[in-house]
């Protein structure tokens, strides 16, 4: 689908505040709310749009430990199977299958040492699972907001 720059102005609203109502993105933008409507409604139906979601700070929440996580499997996984294993553990916030050495990389966020410890061995008990690498986030440089998911 091709978005018009009517169609991206709207994108970039709801990216900057998915709350905002029509009548708030159409007065930024030179259109009536039920054209606003409309153009969100197409958006959604064919698939630009694919859901609405709450951007928490995992810091409020009390998870300020964050660590990626490279797995090693024991044989060739799929990305679903991969995505089955990780999805059930709250503290994954993203899952990703990679090139290189490593079979998937793992985004994930604890409450401290000894939650990020007992969240990896969950994830090494998941079946294939043969090896894990750790690193730990001292600092985060850039965090830009991520899409959310798929639905």
């Amino acid at each position: 689908m091709r978005l018009d720059e009517l169609d991206r102005r709207i994108v970039a609203h709801l990216l900057e505040n998915a709350r905002a109502s029509f009548a708030q993105i159409g007065d930024a933008i030179g259109l009536s709310a039920p054209a606003v409507k409309r153009r969100v409604d197409r958006l959604r139906e064919e698939g630009v749009i694919t859901g609405f979601a709450a951007v928490v700070d995992p810091a409020a929440l009390g998870w300020t430990t964050e660590a990626f996580i490279e797995i090693f499997y024991d044989g060739a996984r799929s990305p679903e199977e991969t995505y089955e294993s990780v999805c059930k553990h709250p503290e994954v916030i993203a899952a990703y299958t990679v090139t290189g050495e490593a079979d998937a990389l793992i985004h994930l966020r604890a409450r401290d040492i000894a939650h990020l410890e007992e969240t990896l061995e969950r994830l090494r008990r998941e079946p294939n699972i043969a090896q894990t690498k750790t690193s730990i986030v001292l600092s985060r440089l850039i965090g830009r907001p991520t899409d959310g998911p798929h639905t």
